[in-house]
């Protein structure tokens, strides 16, 4: 679906919005730089605190490197934001790209955190909430992330040794 045909996430949803774009459609749109996309892609609010700890946590218990990361705010993380019909300034999500499927809130974050071993795949259970229930729990968090954590001036994490060999874009 090239980025001219959006679909109006407000509508129907975010997760069921993202859920519209065939696998890999953003191989289709000239607008989204290309990137090696045989890995997971996350995509993170670099300037966010918890979001970069987010990064930085998934990048540390990540040790088969299942990840790759770019901040929302380089033209990689913009384009994917527009291709998804996603504000590319106020992110309201993290996004996950998997097998060429985007998925976003709460769903991502589940995706993404079961993969790390250890006793996070019990993090699964939370796909038992009703989906309504689980993003606005994810809203509540998304939406007053800077005055809970705060906001960097600019992304640290491609000063971090643990994360800038993963980042892209």
């Amino acid at each position: 679906m090239a980025s001219d045909q959006t679909v109006n996430l407000s509508s129907t949803g975010l997760s069921a919005g993202l859920e519209a774009f065939p696998a890999y459609s953003y191989r289709d749109d000239p607008s989204v730089p290309d990137f090696p996309d045989d890995t997971q892609l996350i995509v993170f609010d670099g300037v966010c605190i918890m979001c970069s700890a987010f990064a930085q946590f998934v990048a540390k218990r990540d040790t088969e490197k299942r990840f790759r990361l770019t901040e929302a705010q380089s033209a990689l993380g913009g384009a994917l934001f527009r291709h998804y019909g996603l504000d590319d300034v106020n992110y309201e999500t993290n996004l996950l790209i998997q097998d060429g499927r985007a998925y976003g809130r709460m769903e991502a974050f589940v995706r993404i955190v079961s993969q790390l071993g250890g006793a996070w795949p019990c993090v699964r259970a939370l796909l038992a909430l009703p989906r309504p229930v689980r993003n606005w729990l994810y809203e509540r968090i998304a939406r007053n992330r800077y005055a809970l954590f705060g906001r960097y001036d600019s992304c640290p994490a491609e000063r971090d040794p643990g994360i800038a060999d993963r980042l892209i874009g």
